[in-house]
């Protein structure tokens, strides 16, 4: 998919998933507790509160059968649900960026890692990491995580089995190439889980992580809406979904240079999680 085309065909498809629901609880790294995200003390303190936002509205409500996460000796569980938040010590939070690389976007917000020495997720498309080698050899180099978000962004949802492995297998192989590693992680496009996703990730050594908090950065909202949404949404174990391609992600590159160091001045350790969780 071209990458301008994401927002279009995001757009498009966002009125038919809105229909199938939110996301249950999800099993998770760090259970939620379901209650209200803390805001960060410091400068942000003082910005007017509002209620978190609701859960994505084109976040799927798995559809995985029932029984306990299945194991298969030497690789992750094959999951029922996404996980969510993550464990950690202290006021831990992960960044994300999904859709990317972009060679408009996507440097600028290694930049802004890279100056306050924060890692970083990223969940990029295979299609977009062809074109774009040399950004995950950065994100390697400096320390990032590089997880598998489809080749082509497609519903996994509408797919066959053949296809969704086709999508995912094609990302793993190129992510192997241009980062040095094959992902541990993936994330569905559009939070469109289901059973074989979850199957197919695990047969490929991939953990599911969706987020916390989203952005919402796609509709570009404005740069301080961005701001917002993420001060608001702090809290030891957040996973924080931002954009760095699919579209214009100007006001994502803003954003970041102003929220990420008022989360650290406020005592929150950006970090990545272990390959797999236990």
């Amino acid at each position: 998919m071209q990458k301008d085309q994401l927002l279009t065909r995001r757009r498009a498809l966002l009125a038919g998933v809105v229909a199938a629901g939110a996301a249950g609880t999800a099993g998770v790294l760090a259970v939620g507790t379901g209650e209200e995200p803390a805001r960060p003390a410091g400068p942000a303190a003082g910005a007017q509160t509002r209620r978190p936002l609701a859960a994505s509205a084109y976040r799927l409500q798995p559809v995985t059968g029932y029984g306990p996460p299945r194991t298969v000796p030497g690789r992750p569980p094959v999951r029922r649900a996404p996980l969510l938040r993550v464990s950690g010590r202290g006021r831990t939070m992960v960044l994300t960026f999904d859709d990317g690389p972009d060679r408009r976007y996507t440097p600028a917000i290694l930049d802004t890692l890279a100056h306050y020495d924060v890692r970083a997720m990223f969940f990029v498309c295979g299609g977009m990491a062809a074109e774009n080698r040399g950004l995950l050899a950065r994100m390697a180099d400096e320390g990032h995580v590089v997880g598998n978000h489809t080749w082509s962004h497609p519903m996994l949802t509408r797919l066959s089995r053949g296809r969704i492995r086709t999508e995912m297998e094609r990302t793993c192989d190129i992510i192997e190439k241009a980062y040095g590693e094959r992902p541990a992680w993936f994330r569905a496009p559009y939070g469109a889980w289901n059973r074989a996703a979850f199957q197919l990730g695990s047969e490929l050594g991939m953990e599911p992580l969706a987020w916390t908090v989203d952005t919402l950065d796609w509709t570009s909202p404005g740069t301080g809406t961005i701001v917002h949404r993420v001060e608001n949404g702090a809290a030891p174990g957040v996973v924080v979904l931002s954009h760095d391609g699919g579209g214009n992600r100007s006001q994502s590159v803003l954003a970041l240079r102003r929220y990420l160091p008022r989360l650290l001045d406020a005592g929150y350790h950006l970090s990545v999680p272990r390959r797999h969780p236990a």
